[in-house]
């Protein structure tokens, strides 16, 4: 799927560049994909399984070259369970896109999705990886050009469970949980797509 990849960046121009896990491959899946982002040149550069680790080494091993994407948007984390919350939080924001391509010359915003609850009902991976999102909201703004997008997105009821109708494995999204995240993500890329060059200094990471 690398491979694949690096090849769609030689004859492909997308404004948008999506990175991550299977949160992101399964998003192309749905109608909100062509929706969405496929009016925005989108290219989905999601692999099912992948940690912060495998995102990172794919981006500085081929998926950044021949492309100018003006936005990139990285969704990943929810997969590094030999990690604590602060190395995931560490990795996601230190490392950020931004680093990864420090020698570019172009300018984009980098844009990270925060984790997702997962499992029906409470449990620890759930609290990890909103401790995770906490700790983002703390790092992330002291970075230039990096901004988190943690959406609520309403999963987890009152009484602590979350609905197959929004995560069919309560895990991965259904086309309804997607529309929930995807729309005011969607949102925010136009803001940033729409802005000048000299104005765009945010990162989305």
């Amino acid at each position: 799927q690398h491979n694949r990849f690096v090849l769609d960046c030689k004859d492909k121009e997308p404004d948008v560049l999506f990175v991550g896990d299977s949160m992101v491959q399964l998003m192309q899946q749905y109608e909100i994909w062509r929706e969405l982002f496929s009016p925005l040149h989108a290219l989905n550069f999601g692999i099912g399984g992948d940690t912060t680790r495998h995102v990172l080494w794919r981006l500085k091993n081929g998926e950044l070259e021949n492309i100018k994407p003006k936005v990139i948007v990285v969704w990943v984390g929810t997969n590094n369970h030999e990690n604590t919350a602060e190395e995931v939080a560490e990795i996601k924001g230190i490392e950020s896109p931004k680093k990864t391509n420090e020698s570019s010359h172009f300018m984009f915003s980098a844009l990270s999705q925060g984790l997702l609850p997962r499992g029906e009902k409470p449990n620890p991976l759930r609290q990890k990886n909103a401790k995770v999102n906490q700790l983002l909201k703390v790092s992330l703004p002291k970075l230039t050009n990096v901004q988190l997008l943690d959406i609520d997105g309403g999963f987890v009821h009152s009484d602590g469970a979350i609905s197959c109708h929004d995560m069919f494995d309560f895990l991965h999204l259904t086309g309804g949980g997607y529309a929930k995240i995807c729309k005011p993500l969607h949102e925010l890329i136009m803001q940033l797509l729409e802005e000048t060059p000299e104005e765009k200094q945010t990162t989305i990471a």
